[in-house]
């Protein structure tokens, strides 16, 4: 690892590399600073061999002061120095973060893939299996279902589209991202929208277009309406892997493409 690297890596917490202040200095334990600086959640402690075990979670009224404003500061550090970083920096950052628990039992992490100046960005949930183990989204089934969707429009994967996920890293059994897995892969979405500047962010599914929006999303209620991050359109839609299970509502989600295309026309 370079030292330019390292220096990033350290500053934004997702190393151990700070002196922990004692439990007198701090008024909470050294455990529970250790927790907060490597990155875990609340609950989780390291190891020696860097995995985490689960330990009890203390309530509001029982954490320690200390603890808390640890957590506070690495992630608003950790926030400040993604949304200064190019994407050679952001992609070693991602591969890199261990900053939940999904990091335990990734392959590797999946930070996105595509055309970074594109008019389209599409957002899903999370890795699955195949995802995890080649390091690209939407590859499996659902990826194959995706590029017909693409085709549809006339797009292809890699030419004006970028394809991302909320998370990076494969939640266990495929379930659904939890709010703290969410929350620590933030700042990389962000940026990666930012890096990008598309035209139109498309949701696909309910907790990517929660992440986008920033609230609580009914896919039945939210289609067909034009929302805003940031002064850019969002569009959402069923995922994928939801339409292989449930084929009926395929027919849903083209009329969802082609409000998609009609938004990205306008605004051209």
């Amino acid at each position: 690892m370079n030292s330019r690297r390292f220096a990033i890596l350290r500053e934004m917490g997702f190393a151990p590399l700070w002196r922990l202040r004692t439990s007198a200095e701090t008024g909470g334990s050294e455990a529970d600073a250790n927790a907060a600086i490597s990155g875990l959640p609340p609950g989780e402690a390291p190891e020696a061999d860097g995995s985490s075990q689960r330990v009890l979670t203390p309530t509001h009224a029982d954490t320690p002061a200390g603890s808390s404003s640890v957590a506070t500061s690495v992630r608003a550090m950790s926030t400040s120095h993604v949304a200064a970083m190019d994407w050679q920096e952001l992609e070693e950052t991602i591969h890199a973060c261990r900053s939940c628990v999904l990091c335990e039992k990734r392959t590797q992490a999946v930070s996105g893939v595509g055309d970074r100046e594109a008019r389209w960005m599409f957002v899903g949930e999370g890795p699955g299996a195949e995802e995890d183990r080649r390091g690209e989204p939407f590859v499996g089934q659902a990826g194959r279902l995706l590029d017909h969707m693409l085709a549809a429009l006339d797009l292809k994967r890699g030419e004006d589209v970028y394809i991302a996920n909320a998370v990076k890293c494969r939640p266990p059994h495929n379930r659904t991202p939890e709010a703290a897995e969410i929350a620590a892969c933030a700042a990389f979405l962000d940026r990666q929208i930012a890096l990008v500047r598309p035209r139109l962010l498309i949701a696909l599914g309910r907790p990517a277009a929660q992440v986008l929006l920033g609230r609580e999303i009914s896919i039945g209620a939210a289609r067909g309406k034009r929302f805003e991050r940031s002064g850019i359109p969002v569009i959402v839609t069923y995922h994928p892997a939801y339409l292989l299970r449930n084929p009926l509502d395929k027919g849903k989600a083209w009329e969802d493409l082609c409000f998609a295309r009609r938004l990205v026309a306008e605004g051209a």
